[in-house]
């Protein structure tokens, strides 16, 4: 036979419940909201790279770059895109002047992004580094290591990768 619980001890047992529940439900929102805010951050950009069916495919050569942008001819690759004298690209850490890189056009613009497996890659960095972020939300939060560990992984796999075909 059990002995009999003090009944001091039952409202102490219901309340801790309560706060990791309480935890769990806060820390678990948090995490979402990051991962969620990295897929966002992402897909602006990665969109254009996974959803080509139909858009203007080609290849730009980066002859000035500036603040924020570089830029240079077009030269189209795919059926129905025309040539341009001029197309800018975003995020001149991604390209160098003097050099040729597959790129998308965004519809209804003279802006192109990366193409191919660089730029899918590039195009990803947000969602590394909410992975990272968010792992340790939920190692610490959720108090869940293993699944903490494989999100920083996941992370940290995806920014390598990106750093290395850029």
């Amino acid at each position: 036979m059990l002995p009999a619980m003090p009944a001091a001890a039952r409202p102490r047992q219901a309340s801790s419940a309560l706060l990791r529940f309480g935890r769990v439900a806060a820390m678990g929102t948090v995490a979402a909201l990051i991962l969620i805010a990295g897929v966002w951050a992402s897909w602006g950009t990665a969109q254009h790279v996974l959803l080509t069916k139909g858009r203007e495919q080609g290849t730009v050569d980066v002859t000035e770059c500036g603040e924020g942008s570089c830029s240079g001819p077009y030269a189209p690759v795919s059926a129905g895109s025309r040539e341009r004298g001029r197309v800018v690209i975003e995020d001149p850490v991604a390209v160098a002047e003097g050099r040729t890189y597959p790129v998308v056009v965004k519809p209804g613009s003279d802006e192109v992004v990366r193409s191919g497996p660089a730029g899918m890659l590039y195009a990803w960095v947000p969602l590394g580094g909410a992975l990272l972020l968010a792992s340790v939300v939920v190692a610490g939060g959720l108090r869940r290591t293993r699944a903490a560990w494989a999100m920083a992984g996941a992370g940290v796999a995806l920014l390598t990768a990106a750093f290395l075909a850029v």
